[in-house]
């Protein structure tokens, strides 16, 4: 008897290899990332997609038993943090807290936001409300993961604790480290958001698409994340595969921009169009009018761009937003050498401004004074922008 607990304690019910072992972390953890990214996110704080009532439920005692995280705590704690991005009142901004900080503490931040109890009553609104999520999953959220421990102790004996252990730092390593930090910090960008977020890579197999986070925060409430063609988002895979056999229910997907020719003036339609796609407006205007004027600015002074330091250059994508106050006097400066590129940067703050307007008629009006100011600028590039964005669409108009 005393042999056969030995045997049990070693392997498990299952006594499986480092690659059996290695094979089920690999399925588990990837499970736990798609019930973040398909449920808890794009689902349940997002309603970009339904599922199923019992695949949704599967995804509650999943994220239940390898995260102890409770549906209503994570889905207030994201909307938070896209409604308050990048100010102080975000939970997990490593513009106020610092790289390291998010990083390596995500989790804390994440627990600390989760004890506002005036935030999980507004934001988390929604939310699974019955009698399973009350008495069992956020009554005794750390039962779940008791639970996966027996799991892994019985099918794998002892090394079943390390098993668990990785289990456990999956989310909060992947997600409130590197997620929410290093995706505000590092990598590309597809789209001048009013934020510092980052796509990590173009190709999002790891974390279940999430990479593609700046894709994300400029069309929160789409499924899918991917939106170049060189892109790739496995969680939209998943989803498409789930709608496929009937399980998941696509809600929205980012709009599609079109652009008509020969519109003589902005219309309400431009107007639509261009509050829709604001983002990308502005992101086309950093790129094709304040880039090339940066260029041509420096060609006419017999300058190199790197005179322009990459860290100024950036902030003339959002007009400095970013910037502490000696880093904006150095913007200054800069701009007070070149007119054409001052005087693109103020048509871009112009611009901004007016997409932030309330009222149809009044936005409507400044967008047409708008496009004939940049048609008589003299400056090409402000000049094919206006004609672009006067032709602005949503697609299928």
């Amino acid at each position: 008897m005393f042999d056969s607990v030995l045997n049990f304690l070693s392997g498990g019910l299952t006594h499986w290899g480092w690659a059996g072992i290695l094979v089920y972390l690999l399925v588990v953890t990837q499970l736990t990332i798609f019930t973040v990214t398909l449920y808890l996110h794009r689902s349940q704080t997002h309603r970009g997609v339904d599922f199923h009532p019992a695949l949704a439920h599967f995804f509650r005692f999943w994220g239940w038993i390898t995260t102890g995280m409770v549906t209503r705590e994570w889905v207030a704690v994201h909307r938070k943090h896209h409604a308050k991005v990048e100010t102080p009142e975000d939970p997990h901004s490593p513009v106020v807290y610092g790289i390291n900080k998010v990083f390596w503490d995500g989790v804390s931040l994440y627990r600390d936001a989760c004890h506002i109890k005036a935030d999980m009553e507004k934001y988390g609104r929604g939310t699974p409300d019955d009698w399973v999520e009350h008495k069992v999953y956020g009554g005794h959220p750390y039962f779940g993961p008791a639970l996966m421990l027996v799991i892994d102790l019985a099918l794998f004996g002892v090394i079943g604790g390390a098993v668990w252990a990785v289990q456990m730092i999956w989310i909060p390593f992947w997600a409130a480290g590197f997620v929410n930090g290093v995706g505000h910090w590092a990598g590309y960008r597809n789209f001048e958001t009013t934020d510092t977020s980052r796509n990590l890579i173009p190709w999002g197999f790891w974390i279940g698409g999430e990479e593609l986070h700046n894709n994300h925060h400029a069309f929160p409430s789409s499924a899918k994340f991917a939106l170049r063609k060189w892109e790739f988002d496995i969680g939209w895979s998943a989803i498409c595969a789930l709608r496929a056999v009937g399980l998941a229910k696509v809600l929205r997907v980012a709009p599609t921009l079109n652009v008509r020719p020969n519109v003589a003036l902005p219309d309400t339609e431009t107007l639509k169009a261009v509050l829709t796609h604001r983002i990308e407006a502005m992101t086309d205007f950093y790129r094709q009018v304040i880039v090339p004027t940066l260029h041509s600015e420096a060609q006419r002074a017999g300058n190199n761009l790197k005179a322009v330091p990459r860290r100024l250059r950036r902030a003339l994508a959002n007009g400095g937003r970013w910037l502490d106050a000696e880093g904006n006097g150095k913007l200054q400066a800069v701009l007070s050498k070149r007119p054409q590129l001052k005087v693109v940067c103020e048509f871009r703050s112009r611009l901004a401004a007016l997409l932030d307007q309330r009222g149809a008629d009044q936005a409507l009006k400044g967008l047409q004074q708008w496009i004939r100011e940049a048609e008589e600028s003299g400056i090409r590039a402000l000049q094919e922008f206006a004609e672009r964005l006067k032709g602005y669409a949503a697609a299928g108009a």
